[in-house]
């Protein structure tokens, strides 16, 4: 009986692990496309959150620069302007100890 089976229902061993291989290989390569894309559309989300994140935190950082520094006034009365009381400071500290020492300053 067995040698009268048909060719295409039957396999020999070398088919068979032939067969086995090929799709070893086939899954290997579809895998690692798989892996390709993957890793492809992450790097590009995560430099569009980095960005962003970025440009945030920039923004923030030069609001409150020019909060300090007084070019923007105060936002909802908290007023963290110190310029004038660096100035003040200076004058009545720093002036007169340099002139100590540097006379016509």
């Amino acid at each position: 009986m067995p040698f009268d089976m048909d060719k295409e229902i039957v396999y020999s061993k070398t088919e068979v692990d032939r067969l086995i291989a090929t799709a070893k290989d086939e899954a290997i390569e579809e895998a690692r496309e798989i892996d390709r894309a993957s890793m492809a559309k992450h790097n590009w989300t995560a430099t569009l959150v980095s960005m962003l994140l970025g440009f945030t935190t920039l923004g923030l950082y030069l609001d409150g620069f020019l909060r300090v520094i007084g070019i923007i006034p105060p936002f909802m009365d908290i007023d963290v302007n110190i310029v004038d009381q660096i100035t003040e400071k200076v004058i009545n500290d720093v002036i007169p100890y340099i002139q100590q020492y540097i006379p016509g300053i």
